[in-house]
C-alpha cells in the first residue's frame, strides 16, 4: 500500500467544494489511498512538488473571484517568478463547481486547471464544470466525472492482489472520536467567543462580541415583510471599515430546534465531551472549545437547519440498522435517486432536523462521534455594512429583511440568521453578536467632484446608505439615489434621512413605489424617465454607476 497517496484541496465559499471534497476524500479511503482533504490556504504550498497525486475542487464566487480560503494560494500560484516545471511530477485533476447564469461560469476551475498544466502538471481528465442551474445540480456533471477518475487513478494506482474496494455498506471511520468528560470539566458554553489572540484583529476563527445596541423594525407592521435596521457597537475592536465593505455574522440555532435534535438522537444536551481527531494531522475544529457541551456543538456549530446534501443520506445510509429507512436513504444517496432526493429536499427546503425526524429508527441510534461528519457546520452570513465610520464611530448598522416564506411544506421556511437576530432585543438585557468585517467588492471614487449613481431596490440599498453618509461627512455632492419598493408608506426605508439631504441639495433622489399605482413603476422606468440627467452624469462628469439587489 506505500506510495497510495492523495491530496484533495478545495476552495469552497458556501459549503458545497467542501462537500464534493470530502466526498472524493471517503471514495479514495474505500480504494486503500492515504488520503488528505484540506482547504486550499492551509496547506503547505511549498509541499505542493512533492505531491504525486492531487484533486482540486473549487468553486468561483463572484464576477469570477476564488473562494476566501483559496485567496492566498491564488495568489502564490500565480506568482510570475515560480519555475515553469515545478508541478512536473504531479497527476492532478479539477472539479469546479459554479453557476452557468453568470458570465464568467467556473472561471477559477478552468484558469486552475489551465496553470497547473502550465507549471508541468500532468492532466489525468479535463476540468470538469459542475453547475448550480442544471436541473440536479452540480451532481450531474460531478457523478460521471468522478467513475473516470478513479478509473485513471486506479490504471495509475492499482490495487495489490487480494485486496478489494471497501463496499459502500462498510461504515468508514469517523473524522473525530468523542470521549464524555466529569460534569465539573472548564467549558464555556454561553457562546461562540474565544479570546482573541492580543491585537489580532476579528476574524471567522476570532470573532468580536458586538453589543447589539438597538433592534428596529422598519416596515410597517401591516407589511407582508419584516425588515429591520439593527445596531452593534463595536468598540475595541479595532476593525475598520469603509462604504461597499461587509460584516460576518456567526449565526446560531433557535433553542427549540437544539431542544428537539437532542430529543430525537437521545443526547444529554448537558454532557461535556473532548474530540479526538481520529488521524494524526487533522485539526479540531476552530470554533468549537475543548471540553464542549452537546448544547455548544448543537447551538452554535452543527447546521441542523440547512437543507441536507447528498452526502447527508450516504452516510446515514450507513449508520442505519432499520432496513426500510436504509433502502431509502440508499436509494436518496444514489444516483438513480437524484430526481426524487430534489423533490423530498431542495425543492421543498427540507431541514437536516426535519429528514432525521422522517427517519427515527435510524435517527435514534446515530452514534454521537458522526455528528460532525453527518451535519456541517454553521456557515456565517455577510451583510452589506449600511452605516459610515466617519459618521458613527464604533457602530455598525445593517439594514435586514428576516427570511420567511412557503413551500409545499406546512411549516414556513425561515432563514437561520435574520430569525436569530430578528429576536434579540438588546431592552432585555446584554445580547452579544459574533461578527467581523470583510472588504466588500464595492469601492466607491476617491476623487471629490466624481458624481456616484446608485441604483438600490429594496434592502439592496444598505451599502449606498454607507456610501452616502460618508460622502456627505467629507463634504461631497453629487450623489444620485434610485431606490425602488412596493409603498411609500410601508417600506420605504430611510426616508426622512434621504429627504433631508436632497433639501440640503446633497441627494438627488428617484423613488419608484411599485404597488402605490394600477400600473407598476420599478427602478429602470425611473432611469429611464431621466436619461438625460443620467446620460449628462456618465458622459460629461465620469460618473460611477453602482447596483445591489
Amino acid at each position: 500500500m506505500a506510495g497510495r497517496k492523495l491530496l484533495v484541496l478545495f476552495g469552497s465559499q458556501t459549503g458545497t467544494a467542501q462537500d464534493a471534497a470530502e466526498r472524493i476524500g471517503r471514495e479514495a479511503k474505500r480504494r486503500h489511498f492515504e488520503c488528505r482533504v484540506e482547504a486550499l490556504d492551509t496547506c503547505d504550498v511549498a509541499n505542493l512538488i512533492h505531491e504525486p497525486l492531487v484533486v482540486f475542487v473549487c468553486a468561483t464566487t463572484g464576477q469570477g473571484d476564488p473562494p476566501d480560503n483559496m485567496k492566498m494560494f491564488w495568489r502564490f500560484l500565480f506568482r510570475k517568478n515560480l519555475p515553469p516545471r515545478s508541478l512536473c511530477q504531479m497527476d492532478y485533476a479539477v472539479l469546479g463547481l459554479g453557476d452557468s447564469s453568470y458570465p464568467k461560469f467556473n472561471f477559477v476551475a478552468k484558469k486552475l486547471h489551465k496553470r497547473v498544466l502550465q507549471l508541468g502538471g500532468s492532466p489525468l481528465l479535463p476540468v470538469a464544470l459542475g453547475d448550480d442551474q442544471h436541473d440536479l445540480g452540480p451532481d450531474a456533471v460531478i457523478d460521471p466525472w468522478l467513475l473516470a477518475l478513479w478509473d485513471k487513478i486506479l490504471a495509475l494506482y492499482p490495487l495489490p492482489a487480494g485486496v478489494e474496494i471497501i463496499s459502500p455498506d462498510v461504515r468508514l471511520p469517523p473524522k473525530y472520536t468523542l470521549h464524555y468528560v466529569a460534569e465539573d470539566s472548564s467549558c464555556s458554553d454561553g457562546d461562540v467567543l474565544q479570546p482573541r489572540a492580543a491585537r489580532a484583529l476579528p476574524s471567522e476563527q476570532h470573532p468580536f462580541a458586538a453589543r447589539m445596541v438597538s433592534n428596529e423594525r422598519v416596515t410597517a407592521e401591516s407589511h407582508f415583510q419584516d425588515v429591520r435596521l439593527i445596531e452593534f457597537d463595536v468598540t475595541g475592536s479595532g476593525m475598520m471599515f469603509s462604504a461597499g465593505d461587509i460584516v460576518m455574522i456567526q449565526p446560531q440555532n433557535n433553542p427549540e430546534d437544539v431542544q428537539q435534535f437532542c430529543q430525537l438522537l437521545r443526547l444529554d444536551p448537558d454532557r461535556h465531551f473532548v474530540l479526538k481527531p481520529s488521524e494524526p494531522g487533522t485539526a479540531l475544529p476552530a470554533l468549537l472549545p475543548q471540553p464542549c457541551t452537546i448544547r455548544h456543538l448543537v447551538t452554535h456549530y452543527l447546521d441542523i437547519s440547512c437543507v441536507p446534501r447528498r452526502s447527508f443520506f450516504e452516510l446515514l445510509s450507513s449508520l442505519s440498522e432499520n432496513e426500510l429507512e436504509r433502502e431509502k436513504l440508499q436509494e436518496f444517496s444514489s444516483a438513480q435517486g437524484r430526481e426524487e432526493l430534489f423533490s423530498y429536499c431542495n425543492r421543498p427546503r427540507r431541514t437536516t432536523l426535519e429528514a432525521l425526524w422522517d427517519f427515527p429508527h435510524t435517527t435514534c441510534a446515530i452514534p454521537a462521534e458522526y455528528l460532525l461528519d453527518l451535519v456541517p457546520r454553521i456557515r456565517p452570513r455577510a451583510f452589506s455594512i449600511a452605516s459610515s465610520q466617519l459618521v458613527h464611530p464604533n457602530r455598525i448598522q445593517i439594514l435586514m429583511a428576516v427570511v420567511q416564506y412557503k413551500t409545499r411544506l406546512s411549516k414556513p421556511r425561515r432563514g437561520l440568521c435574520s430569525t436569530w437576530l430578528a429576536s434579540l432585543n438588546p431592552q432585555h438585557g446584554d445580547v452579544r453578536v459574533p461578527l467581523w468585517v470583510k472588504k466588500g467588492a464595492m469601492k466607491f471614487p476617491d476623487v471629490a467632484d466624481i458624481p456616484v449613481i446608485m441604483i438600490g431596490p429594496g434592502t439592496g440599498v444598505a451599502p449606498f446608505r454607507a456610501a452616502i453618509e460618508e460622502r456627505v461627512a467629507q463634504g461631497r455632492r453629487g450623489n444620485c439615489l434610485f431606490f425602488g419598493c412596493r409603498q411609500k408608506s410601508k417600506d420605504f426605508y430611510c426616508q426622512l434621512e434621504w429627504e433631508e439631504l436632497v433639501t440640503k441639495g446633497f441627494l438627488m433622489l428617484f423613488t419608484a413605489f411599485s404597488r402605490d399605482q394600477e400600473e407598476k413603476v420599478y427602478v429602470q422606468h425611473r432611469i429611464r424617465e431621466n436619461r438625460k440627467l443620467v446620460w449628462e452624469l456618465l458622459s460629461s462628469r465620469n460618473a460611477h454607476v453602482y447596483l445591489a439587489g
